[in-house]
């Protein structure tokens, strides 16, 4: 997730940065306080799911030496506690079904009610997994028919950790009217229409952060071999080492080392500016004298509010920023930013105006000459809760708190939500494992798009991490292909990131075991990253697990590309999972390229010929490679008869735009 364009969108952005950051603010050189651990750990709650047919492990946390007695109806296990206080049972769960009742007996009696035994299926990847039921389309319908008592979800809070975090915050729930609005809607279209085939309880457990990268999910000892993040790995061990904050970024150790503002509390109502310049916003940094150089540097303005104040909710607009804002309002933070394109948009909690003098104070990066406030002066203000528009483009008071131009280090990454490497692995995933499960699907890669090829080795490296650390065999993973975003290309494009993210992405399906993709270029939306279309997401997902997995006859996957003829004027595209024929969606082909040893893509004639597509181009009168669908957002033509995409593809293996880009 790199852009956040519409307001419902900047919602789930802003609550997802701030949420996360709220929960890693302990200040440099502050010991963290001891938490006492449960008898059993917090994945396991009322209302959860078992997995069936396998032996389900639990644990949790006694004082060294002690029995633990689990028993689930007739079925019982003991295990000690050993010198980390950690004691673990596996136990053979009851029949399909339920409800039924663990009890858990040590120094203490802990009783989970309303058990279901079925299927568990983990939820991973960013926001586009994250977000929802309430973002999608139809909406409101689709949460009042949200009546699956036996569907259950657990989401995991967000936790971004340095070291291995032992629990995790979070409750399961059944879905319901009243509890399905803010349920992951991948998940649940997944579950649901599961639910509806094979007829066993589903459980799911959502674990996904918006913005972070595969690596953020993948452990040490996995990254390692790759060398393609020594250089964060190594930082975050001296931030280890010196007991630094778990912020899950580099940007904030960055301010608490090189901020004087930040040291000086520029943000407080009370401080002192009257020494700082006069300054004009938008702008500001050219009359602190750094146009054309990377800074840091903090803007002040008072405003006077009537009294009373308007009831509602008030928001605050600030435009977009290069490259970072920390934005403060009565000395308290609002909202804060890394996603340069995403117009700053940030609600105003009960309590944060007053009547008479308030302040505002906004920390602002930028890293590109003419960088820091970049919309229109209209942009700039503050609506309260009854419309009242207050301008807040003119006059402010700033002053520089970090000149960083080089020799000046500059952070390592720009973004202020969890993006180390291990973070999430050692905060949302390690925690809960190892939970019995069926397996899991994957909706990521927008974060990882702009090294689309690494992502070919990363995701499998990935999944290998996975599958170690839950010691359940080779169990199936599912990955959802990247759905349409951007605006169209009016013609050919030679490299494009999503384009290459989505073939990584199937690579990774067509060459790790048990694995399958879902392809969605035919949902998205050009302006919103956070497409509504998420029911054929969850379905398609669905689609590889009856499949897959359950052995059910129904065709999951579109038209594959199987071999390739290249005849004299023409290419023969022959494709696998042509189930009902190829099929042309409006009735003509479109988004085929192709090209000739000069490697120019041109537009092609493409036509269906049985369960094959013949290329041309009266341009090329020797052709050698065609590619379908490679740009961020293509035309989705090619279908099969039962409705399913084709995967986008090329037959060429030129040099990608991706393919040298590495991140650090």
């Amino acid at each position: 997730m790199r852009m956040c364009r519409f307001a419902a969108q900047l919602v789930v952005c802003t609550a997802i940065v701030l949420g996360l950051q709220s929960t890693a603010q302990t200040q440099p050189g502050q010991a963290a306080q001891p938490k006492a651990l449960p008898l059993i750990s917090p994945i396991f709650g009322d209302n959860m799911v078992l997995q069936r047919g396998k032996p389900n492990t639990l644990w949790g946390w006694s004082e060294p030496g002690d029995t633990i007695h689990v028993q689930i109806g007739d079925i019982s296990a003991t295990g000690v506690a050993g010198t980390d206080r950690r004691w673990q049972v596996a136990i053979q769960p009851p029949p399909v079904g339920g409800p039924y009742t663990i009890r858990v007996t040590g120094r203490e009696t802990v009783e989970i009610h309303d058990v279901l035994v079925g299927d568990v299926w983990l939820c991973g990847g960013q926001s586009n997994m994250g977000l929802p039921l309430h973002f999608v389309r139809n909406s409101a319908d689709e949460v009042k028919a949200a009546n699956y008592p036996e569907i259950r979800f657990f989401t995991v809070g967000g936790h971004p950790a340095y070291r291995h975090t032992d629990e995790v915050d979070g409750k399961w729930t059944a879905v319901s009217p009243q509890s399905a609005e803010w349920m992951s809607a991948v998940g649940y279209f997944f579950a649901r229409k599961l639910y509806r085939e094979i007829h066993v309880p589903i459980g799911l457990v959502v674990d996904a952060v918006g913005g972070t990268p595969a690596e953020s999910w993948t452990s040490a000892a996995a990254l390692k071999p790759l060398h393609d993040f020594d250089v964060p790995l190594a930082e975050l061990e001296r931030l280890k080492g010196e007991g630094a904050p778990e912020y899950g970024n580099f940007i904030m150790h960055w301010y608490d080392e090189f901020d004087v503002g930040q040291k000086g509390s520029w943000q407080a109502t009370d401080f002192n500016d009257s020494q700082w310049k006069s300054v004009t916003i938008p702008g500001g940094f050219s009359d602190l004298g750094v146009t054309d150089t990377p800074a840091v540097a903090w803007f002040r303005k008072e405003i006077d509010l009537p009294d009373p104040l308007p009831p509602g909710r008030a928001m605050l607009y600030l435009g977009v920023i290069e490259r970072m804002d920390t934005s403060y309002v009565n000395g308290k933070e609002v909202g804060g930013s890394a996603w340069v394109e995403n117009p700053r948009a940030y609600f105003l909690r009960d309590g944060v105006l007053k009547p008479g003098r308030n302040v505002i104070a906004i920390r602002v990066l930028k890293t590109k000459p003419d960088g820091g406030f970049m919309s229109k002066p209209e942009e700039l203000h503050l609506v309260l809760g009854d419309k009242t528009n207050i301008p807040l483009a003119g006059s402010w008071k700033g002053a520089l708190s970090v000149d960083a131009r080089p020799p000046h280090p500059l952070p390592i990454a720009y973004e202020n939500w969890p993006v180390m490497p291990t973070v999430l692995y050692e905060g949302m995933l390690r925690p809960i494992a190892p939970l019995a499960l069926t397996g899991a699907i994957w909706y990521q890669g927008e974060q990882n798009s702009e090294r689309g090829y690494e992502y070919r080795k990363l995701l499998p490296a990935m999944i290998a991490d996975w599958r170690s650390l839950f010691a359940q065999g080779d169990f199936p993973f599912y990955i959802v292909s990247l759905p349409a975003f951007k605006h169209r290309s009016a013609e050919p494009v030679d490299g494009d990131e999503w384009a290459e993210t989505r073939e990584s992405q199937s690579i990774a399906a067509a060459t790790v075991p048990n694995s399958c993709v879902a392809i969605s270029i035919d949902t998205g939306n050009p302006d919103n990253i956070h497409s509504e279309d998420k029911q054929p997401v969850g379905e398609r997902l669905a689609l590889c697990a009856l499949a897959k997995q359950y052995g059910r006859p129904v065709v999951y996957s579109g038209p594959t590309l199987a071999s390739v003829e290249r005849l004299r004027s023409s290419i023969r595209l022959h494709f696998s999972h042509s189930d009902g024929g190829l099929v042309g969606k409006g009735g003509k082909l479109e988004e085929f390229s192709i090209a000739g040893e000069d490697r120019k893509w041109v537009w092609a004639d493409a036509r269906i010929d049985g369960d094959t597509v013949v290329v041309t181009a009266p341009t090329v009168s020797h052709p050698i490679e065609v590619r379908y669908a490679w740009q961020s957002n293509p035309a989705a033509t090619l279908f099969n008869g039962v409705g399913l995409p084709a995967a986008p593809f090329r037959t060429d293996n030129w040099p990608t735009k991706t393919e040298a880009q590495r991140p650090y």
